[in-house]
């Protein structure tokens, strides 16, 4: 991909790309790698840090925060956004990785900060656990999907960060900081979700139960009217539930329902309000091929492998695209729905799929599922930055009269001040923050603009 293709954002599409060679550092030693173009995973982003660090532990990550300066942890680069990025130094998660420690009575399991999901599940379903949830990739580290409040989909489903009972993290002293959701519920809640401004995560405790399977059932072509007329029950029709729509001819391209086996359910049958059941496995751009989705067609299977709308084995797409998305309250969102339907003409020409899921509230303070039930509206787009850029303002704008907030880890450009309004915990959050890192090394263009800007 050309230089000039990569977008020129921060959070709110300010600040541009550096590409600067970068340090990998393993048992504290210092190595120049050749220079290289450092970028997030879809290629829109280009890091600016100028050293890259990749500790193996706890103690090493300690060494790290104390010697450097200003500094970022970076997961598995699945941000569209400057969120992990750094003026001088980032600290990589990739080799924060630990063999499963199962707490069979507290029914907890203990990874590495930066282990990915779809590494441990298979390991985690063998030994007969199993998570809530997880995110349409697998391919996502914990620390970073925890920390963006990532989420999967279902009515009474949290996002990932809701299965955090406990964290191991590094704070801007250098200090190992344990927190206990037994012990410390408030801390907790304050932690989790914490957009790396506290300081670097290397273990994190995840709630577990009973290993489960889910079929997955998909139907084709919604109509609109439908949606309107049975709007929550089309949302809990499943234990997870996700909409697929281009905006176009007055309806709901791909319904995806996904049901877990170990409760009964009944059959579906082929119509679904007006929708027709899939003949075959479906991409949810139905265009594209699905050999890399996970299995359809009401075949059960385990949970890792159903939850996930890609399978880990393989890379979902070319990368090539640019992603932002909204929650509203989930008593506003068909309204919130209709709204940017009216929009259609204009959103459709850079879109390449919007997806429309459901998440339960929670406590965590910096989610934007704080103590209310939420629609997330996805919108996946082609790699056009300046037009997108545009037509994200516009989405702004049309969901404002129902309180929308961003994902943080994607692109959107609404003012911090409307941002922080919006999250009650936003003051204690931001006093928390500057309590663990009271020197600011973990400050960012990111944190600077949408967490310190007040």
């Amino acid at each position: 991909m050309k230089r000039k293709d990569f977008i020129k954002t921060t959070a709110a599409f300010t600040a541009g790309t550096t590409l600067l060679p970068f340090a990998s550092c393993k048992e504290d030693k210092k190595e120049m790698v050749a220079e290289s173009m450092r970028t997030n995973w879809a290629g829109n982003y280009a890091y600016r840090a100028k050293n890259l660090y990749e500790p193996s532990s706890a103690a090493e990550v300690q060494s790290l925060i104390k010697q450097l300066g200003q500094q970022k942890a970076l997961g598995s680069c699945h941000c569209f956004n400057n969120i992990a990025d750094s003026p001088l130094h980032q600290i990589s998660t990739k080799y924060l990785v630990q063999p499963l420690e199962i707490d069979v009575d507290a029914q907890t399991v203990t990874v590495g900060a930066g282990t990915k999901y779809g590494d441990f599940a298979p390991e985690l379903h063998e030994k007969g656990y199993a998570l809530h949830n997880l995110a349409s990739l697998p391919h996502i580290s914990v620390a970073g999907a925890c920390a963006t409040a990532t989420h999967g989909s279902g009515v009474g489903n949290g996002n990932l960060a809701t299965a955090v009972s406990g964290i191991e993290l590094v704070n801007g002293n250098g200090e190992i900081v344990t927190l206990n959701r037994t012990s410390d519920p408030e801390q907790v809640h304050a932690a989790v979700v914490n957009l790396g401004a506290l300081g670097i995560l290397t273990k994190i405790t995840l709630d577990i139960q009973k290993t489960y399977d889910v079929r997955q059932d998909v139907f084709q072509e919604l109509p609109l009217q439908s949606l309107k007329d049975h709007f929550d029950t089309i949302l809990s029709s499943g234990y997870s539930v996700s909409l697929f729509t281009d905006w176009q001819n007055q309806n709901i391209s791909q319904v995806w329902i996904k049901r877990r086996m170990d409760t009964p359910i009944e059959d579906l049958g082929i119509d679904f309000y007006g929708a027709k059941a899939a003949t075959k496995n479906l991409h949810p751009i139905t265009r594209l091929a699905s050999e890399n989705c996970t299995d359809q067609m009401g075949v059960p299977g385990p949970w890792f492998d159903r939850l996930p709308h890609f399978k880990m084995g393989f890379t979902p797409s070319s990368g090539a695209e640019l992603q932002s998305e909204f929650f509203v309250p989930r008593e506003n969102a068909l309204d919130a729905i209709l709204a940017l339907e009216k929009k259609s003409g204009q959103i459709f020409p850079q879109l390449m799929i919007t997806e429309i899921r459901t998440i339960a509230k929670d406590n965590l303070w910096m989610s934007p599922c704080y103590q209310q039930d939420c629609v997330a509206i996805h919108f996946t787009w082609k790699q056009n930055p300046k037009e997108v850029g545009q037509l994200i303002t516009m989405i702004e704008s049309e969901l404002e009269p129902f309180e929308a907030r961003p994902h943080w880890g994607k692109l959107f450009s609404m003012a911090p001040e409307l941002i922080q309004s919006r999250y009650e915990k936003f003051a204690e959050f931001l006093a928390y923050a500057k309590k663990m890192d009271p020197d600011g090394k973990f400050r960012n263009d990111y944190l600077n603009l949408n967490l310190y800007r007040s």
